[in-house]
């Protein structure tokens, strides 16, 4: 029996479906935090994409990624302005509309090849999940290392969903999103009563993936953290005095010294020093007493300078401090924030915006060092505020023996926007998928400690000095996620770009024996 013919929205109509997509899948995310909205959302561009030609795919796919972006991230404006948070919604678009017309063609071509009702709601699902995950995960590294924010899966850190995030890590659980709003959007558009019950057992069965449980993770000790958060005016536009910074937060670590608090380590956030401790001798000596006044190892941070040939670079640096010794262990920003932190090809650029170019004057070096520290036996690993959102860069750590996450962040140029809960909100996928308890530690909040399971043990005001004292749970059991690692988002990527081409490449043949019959 032939599937019943796909009757395409009018453009008119599906274009204003993607604009409306777009506000509904970011109300999944922090700060609303909806999660079911973004499940509707997908829903939403899926049912505006069907039965539409390439082009008008992709259209479709623009604004639903234009819609969804400059929503998402709107907090990108307070930095540098409107302009650059434009452009990037605009970059990430086109990815949306690229990723649209794959989905559209495989609607056009999959129910041409493959004509069974459970083919339509099985197969034709996987290839179009498998196309969205593509999209996510090639948007996620290129160009100039990518931009990860925003995949669908970052929604569900508080959703029943966020279990699946140790057995298959973010792509993977995107994919399943997605996979299963495909098989509901074929199940409403089969008709007949045989069709209903087929479609009705075929959700059911995707229904089971929500009933797997959270893999279990064992904790093997504690660690005792106090972090810190120092709320001084890190912003880069911010009006400051010499020294304001690191002032606010050993001001905001003097209360432990007072109370006579005898952590394992002290860990302060990214933004939280004003000058290098390896160059200022004022810098190294507070380092010193506070390692010498809590008799413990500091993790700090700075802005470091190293020689190379006839110029320095400079680095995003997070360093293992100790009284008496010095610097003992780093880890400099392996991805720096292109047009934040540095300008990618900055003389083909600057022509275009010379007075926005010429504000990110600091050039940050890409590092090389490893992402963990051994701080008294315990390993912990270390990164520095976008690097939490580098699937890899957190998958390396744990496979190099981190039992804690060290999440160091300044979001102090973000304001009261939605960018720290977000990252708050990764911070605890993180915390799931890895089997790790995260230490997310900002200049100004959102910070948080995050147990393995994803629960809270303890969190602050944002735009509020204080510290958290906390034993934190320790963990070397090996999740899933962590196992497998990117074959995931390989395999998966991999169903549904080789399903499409399949489906191209058969309905083609189909078409042409066609042709041949009647000629």
């Amino acid at each position: 029996m032939h599937p019943p013919a796909d009757r395409a929205l009018p453009l008119w109509v599906a274009l204003l479906v993607a604009l409306a997509a777009g506000p509904i899948l970011d109300a999944g995310f922090p700060d609303r935090g909806w999660w079911p909205a973004t499940f509707l959302g997908i829903g939403l561009v899926l049912w505006a994409l069907r039965g539409r030609r390439a082009g008008g795919g992709f259209l479709v796919g623009l604004v639903a990624g234009l819609s969804f972006y400059l929503v998402h991230i709107q907090w990108a404006s307070l930095f540098l302005g409107l302009l650059p948070m434009v452009a990037l919604s605009a970059l990430e678009a086109l990815f949306f509309g690229v990723g649209g017309m794959a989905i559209t063609l495989a609607y056009r071509w999959a129910p041409r090849v493959w004509r069974s009702t459970y083919a339509r709601l099985l197969f034709l699902p996987l290839i179009v999940a498998g196309l969205w995950t593509a999209r996510e995960a090639i948007a996620s590294v290129w160009p100039y290392g990518g931009f990860a924010w925003g995949r669908v899966a970052l929604s569900q850190s508080e959703s029943p969903v966020a279990a699946l995030f140790g057995w298959l890590g973010v792509s993977g659980v995107s994919f399943v999103m997605v996979f299963l709003v495909a098989v509901a959007v074929e199940a409403i558009r089969l008709h007949s009563a045989e069709r209903i019950v087929r479609a009705t057992v075929a959700v059911g069965l995707a229904a089971v993936i929500l009933a797997i449980p959270a893999f279990p993770t064992s904790t093997e000790g504690t660690m005792r953290v106090a972090a810190v958060q120092g709320d001084g005016r890190a912003g880069y536009f911010d009006t400051r005095e010499p020294g304001d910074l690191l002032k606010a937060q050993v001001d905001a670590t003097t209360p432990l010294i007072e109370a006579g608090v005898k952590p394992d380590v002290v860990v302060w956030p990214e933004g939280a020093t004003d000058d290098s401790p390896l160059e200022s001798a004022y810098t190294a000596r507070v380092f010193d007493y506070i390692s010498e006044s809590l008799d413990a190892p500091l993790v700090a941070w700075a802005v470091t300078t190293r020689p190379a040939g006839d110029t320095e670079r400079y680095y995003n640096t997070s360093m293992l401090w100790r009284d008496g010794e010095g610097e003992l262990d780093f880890y400099d920003k392996k991805h720096p924030v292109p047009f934040g932190e540095y300008v990618p090809d900055r003389a083909f650029w600057r022509p275009f915006a010379p007075d926005l170019i010429d504000l990110v004057g600091r050039e940050y070096t890409p590092g090389t060092t490893d992402g963990i520290f051994d701080i008294d036996g315990v390993v912990a690993a270390v990164n520095i505020c976008f690097d939490i959102v580098d699937d890899q860069i957190l998958t390396d750590s744990v496979d190099q023996g981190a039992q804690i996450v060290f999440a160091q962040s300044n979001t102090a140029d973000f304001g009261h926007t939605d960018e720290s809960v977000q990252q708050l909100a990764i911070a605890r996928v993180r915390a799931i998928e890895l089997g790790r308890s995260v230490v997310n530690i900002s200049t100004v909040g959102t910070s948080a400690i995050i147990a393995p399971d994803g629960s809270t043990i303890d969190r602050l005001p944002t735009f509020e000095a204080g510290s958290m004292v906390e034993d934190v749970p320790l963990s070397t059991a090996t999740t899933p996620a962590v196992l497998l690692g990117r074959q995931v988002e390989w395999l998966v990527s991999g169903i549904g770009v080789l399903g499409l081409l399949l489906a191209g490449l058969l309905a083609r043949d189909g078409r042409s024996q066609r042709g041949s019959r009647r000629g």
